[in-house]
């Protein structure tokens, strides 16, 4: 079968242009006990309270429920919201070096994000090449987050192209399935190395 023509690139944002972890927040906040931050990311602040977050609940509301539900671990469920911006590790090296390269050929550049509207903002002027960007879109703002088809579906309408034309990068296993799922040139990002070969091998990137 053709491959179709490469209309635009969507990128995720955290794991691939940005780095975000809260073990940089919970490995001091408990001593270095690895285990314990394991555990208390796998039970407590998990990945599906998260996508609470993701989704467009507040945080307030969140940490309040989940309070409630581990009163002992009350201070540091806190910490997810009054630390988060520790987070934050900078840059993913080399990504936004190709975002600029894929802007320079005059390729569109979108980005489809899973992010809270309350955190992004303190992120979003650290990052000048989000400006690159035609639009950024956010799971928070869509009240969806991946790998729900349904914000696939929200930036395929925006852009205006099928997805079969949109080349999409994720690190996350999941969202790729769902984008392949949906006929979208996914690309499973780990490192920018590997990327610019794999956008080189699709004819993207010069």
């Amino acid at each position: 079968m053709t491959r179709a023509a490469v209309g635009a690139v969507v990128f995720d944002l955290g794991g691939v242009l940005i780095d975000w972890d809260p073990r940089r927040v919970y490995r001091p906040l408990f001593g270095g006990d690895e285990r314990r931050v394991e555990w208390f990311l796998a039970n407590v602040c998990n990945s599906e309270w998260n996508a609470r977050l993701d989704a467009g609940e507040s945080f307030a509301s969140c940490i309040a429920d989940l309070a409630d539900r581990f009163p002992d671990w009350a201070d540091a469920i806190g910490a997810y919201r009054t630390r988060w911006t520790e987070m934050i590790g900078g840059r993913v090296p080399g990504t936004a070096a190709i975002v600029e390269r894929l802007e320079a050929q005059g390729v569109a550049l979108f980005a489809l994000s899973n992010w809270s509207l309350e955190t992004f903002p303190l992120v979003h002027d650290d990052y000048p090449e989000l400006g690159r960007f035609q639009r950024i879109f956010l799971s928070g703002a869509i009240g969806v987050a991946k790998p729900d088809r349904r914000i696939f579906e929200f930036a395929f309408d925006a852009i205006g192209l099928p997805a079969e034309q949109l080349v999409f990068i994720d690190d996350n296993a999941a969202n790729i399935t769902a984008a392949k799922a949906l006929r979208m040139q996914a690309i499973a990002f780990t490192s920018a190395v590997r990327l610019e070969a794999d956008l080189k091998a699709l004819g993207v990137l010069a």
